[in-house]
């Protein structure tokens, strides 16, 4: 099956600083794809390359198979971090300029949205709210019913319940076959849309997996000691625990692989209490970022 959107060996560099590092991923059509990454890890960088608003300085980019061209957008929908509007327009004058531009604009659809949204086309786009603003470039984004979507912290600005109702969008639409590819501070927010995440740090991929993998690979043992915690015997050096963490008399072990038999190695030193907990993707993420800064 040919990707929907397809990075490979992607890098670029502005004279001595790399923002993206030799980046290779591949997003399968009908599925959302989340992009986590501190802040300065290369995520807005990725989209300008995959977008072709900048280029890269080595690597490939694809979209349905194919170079990026004009053509490209007819089918594609795009929302910056800060949403990018005719000020001098009102809100029903945007929907009327992409009813002109794009083939496959849903007038009905449009007019879904403004109300979902709650957005007066008579108001003119410079009296928007910031979070108005976004959800104006999401209405926009979604009346013309893409094949593709990729969207730059698209619930930036917005309530929570309008931020919920983004997530809805965007698992509507992979359910009727679009592909979608979005970064969000907001792990949570990542955690319920998508079925595949990637993380950056520091310019490069560190993590390409479904969540489905991610929470089913990592296990947190938490064991509670009368006292201290004792010596662990060499417990710290095994290669499935990624940490190990001492407070007051509990200790936590994050482990990847067999957690079992981590915890009745645990078990072994006598503690109160033991149990082993799921991570989140919130947990994931920082020990997949604090891991990349020791390495």
């Amino acid at each position: 099956m040919t990707a929907a959107i397809s990075l490979h060996a992607l890098t670029k560099r502005y004279r001595a600083f790399t923002a993206v590092d030799d980046i290779t991923l591949d997003i399968e059509p009908g599925s959302i794809c989340g992009l986590l990454g501190p802040n300065g890890a290369g995520k807005t960088t990725t989209f300008k390359c995959l977008l072709g608003f900048t280029r890269p300085t080595s690597g490939t980019v694809a979209i349905g198979g194919k170079p990026i061209s004009p053509e490209t957008f007819e089918s594609l929908g795009y929302v910056p971090e800060r949403a990018i509007l005719w000020d001098s327009l009102t809100v029903g004058e945007h929907l009327a300029a992409y009813r002109r531009l794009y083939r496959s604009y849903d007038d009905g659809r449009a007019r879904e949205l403004l109300e979902q949204f709650s957005l007066d086309p008579s108001k003119a786009a410079s009296k928007l709210s910031k979070g108005m603003r976004s959800a104006l470039a999401l209405t926009l984004a979604f009346s013309i019913r893409p094949q593709v979507l990729i969207l730059d912290e698209p619930s930036s600005g917005l309530d929570p319940i309008h931020q919920r109702q983004v997530l809805d969008l965007m698992i509507d639409a992979a359910a009727n076959g679009a592909t979608v590819l979005f970064s969000s501070h907001n792990v949570g927010q990542v955690e319920r849309a998508a079925d595949r995440v990637a993380i950056l740090n520091r310019g490069r991929l560190i993590v390409n997996r479904t969540i489905d993998e991610l929470k089913s690979g990592e296990k947190i043992i938490e064991a509670v000691f009368a006292d201290a915690p004792p010596n662990l015997n060499g417990l710290a050096d095994d290669p499935r625990i990624l940490r190990i963490e001492s407070v007051g008399t509990t200790l936590r072990a994050v482990t990847r692989g067999d957690s079992d038999e981590i915890a009745q190695r645990i078990f072994a030193l006598r503690p109160k209490s033991i149990r082993t907990i799921d991570l989140n993707l919130e947990d994931i993420f920082l020990n997949a970022v604090a891991g990349d800064q020791r390495s």
